[in-house]
């Protein structure tokens, strides 16, 4: 057995326990840069409680514009420049809200501090001039506010551009979060179709986890609780928005999908999620749901044993053989999809057939590097065609 592991130093996770953030905070520094992730957490009242819990315990906040979406290059070198321009000691950067926050406020974390006139688009995998980050990032705090990527325990930020389009990766160990804090009390007030797809990442970063070249016993461990919790969790977060004990299940699950997948990787799924995002605009989460199923099938005889571990876990039965089984984990992702309102065509997702030769090629990346089973540019053609 071989592996090397990398987590947040700190953790705190509980209903309620957001009023600990000023304790926390006071840990990395004294001023925050705040960057939340949606007018919604301004509106509930969340953003403002947040700021005045930092302000009584002696904590200053500067607040970043909010961004209601992926981060795209622009928005990270608008962010990074500001931070630049009053940069002081003591200076920390704290995420509030989805992965996209989380992910602006590990770009910002990470290159605020160094040399200026660069762009994050210098730093990013495959796209940029390979640079890397020299001087350490600012300290970070992630707040998420919805149960989905687990961007609170990884070490990359996802960074769009439209023109040319892309989707890829900045990249460092130093990236991941500092401390942590998830309070699943914050996940009630997003909306049903939030839930679903942001729960369905987390469902699709356990399984891929699970199924991955990379994948550990460490990383299968944290993946099998995961799905424990999350199977049953996610169509009661969606339908009972309230459910306490759902909830805190689905933002648990979360953070044991962003470990795993920090620890072991993703695959097919979100390697296509990717360049879904770029050229058609679907929404990430939304996009791993609906390819899950999928990339699941085309998985399922390289990793039958793996898969079929699932099927047990998922129904508790016994099956007469481990592709009855497998094919039992299938269908319980289906069923699923189905009852949280995932579109099951590409077409119904917004998707067009001319655009489908360009989503093979866009696919490739460090996520699809991970996938079990390996497949070519016509194979996925192939396949995302009988999607569509």
């Amino acid at each position: 057995m071989n592996f090397d592991l990398r987590l947040p130093e700190k953790l705190i996770f509980g209903w309620g326990r957001r009023v600990e953030a000023g304790g926390l905070a006071r840990s990395l520094g004294t001023r925050a840069w705040l960057v939340a992730g949606s007018r919604t957490l301004e509106a509930s009242g969340a953003t403002g409680e947040l700021c005045r819990t930092l302000e009584e315990t002696g904590i200053g906040v500067r607040r970043l514009p909010v961004l209601s979406r992926e981060p795209e290059v622009e928005d990270v070198d608008a962010a990074v420049a500001e931070v630049r321009g009053d940069l002081q000691p003591g200076d920390f950067v704290l995420g509030l809200g989805g992965g996209a926050a989380i992910d602006l406020a590990k770009a910002v974390s990470g290159l605020a501090p160094q040399e200026s006139g660069t762009s994050v688009r210098d730093y990013l995998e495959g796209v940029g001039r390979g640079l890397q980050l020299i001087e350490r990032p600012l300290p970070l705090l992630a707040m998420p506010t919805t149960s989905g990527t687990g961007a609170e325990a990884t070490k990359n930020a996802v960074i769009s551009c439209s023109d040319p389009p892309f989707k890829k990766s900045l990249r460092d160990e130093r990236l991941v979060p500092a401390a942590v804090l998830i309070d699943p009390e914050l996940t009630v007030s997003n909306p049903a179709s939030v839930t679903a797809h942001s729960g369905m990442d987390a469902i699709t970063q356990l399984i891929e986890s699970y199924v991955t070249k990379k994948a550990t016993p460490f990383t299968r461990a944290l993946c099998r609780e995961g799905l424990r919790l999350a199977i049953p969790a996610l169509p009661a977060a969606v339908e009972r928005p309230t459910d306490r004990g759902a909830r805190e299940g689905m933002a648990y699950a979360a953070w044991l999908s962003g470990v795993a997948l920090a620890n072991s990787g993703l695959g097919l799924a979100h390697g296509v999620a990717a360049a879904l995002g770029v050229h058609c605009q679907v929404p990430h989460g939304l996009a791993c749901a609906a390819l899950l199923p999928t990339a699941m099938r085309f998985n399922r005889d390289v990793r039958l044993r793996e898969f079929a571990e699932l099927g047990a876990l998922f129904t508790g039965q016994g099956f007469a053989s481990d592709a009855e089984s497998a094919d039992a984990a299938i269908g319980v992702i289906e069923e699923l999809s189905q009852r949280v309102g995932v579109p099951q065509r590409l077409r119904d997702l917004g998707v067009r057939e001319g655009q489908l030769d360009a989503l093979a090629p866009a696919s490739r990346g460090n996520s699809l590097s991970g996938n079990p089973r390996e497949i070519d540019d016509a194979g996925l053609r192939e396949l995302l065609g009988r999607l569509w």
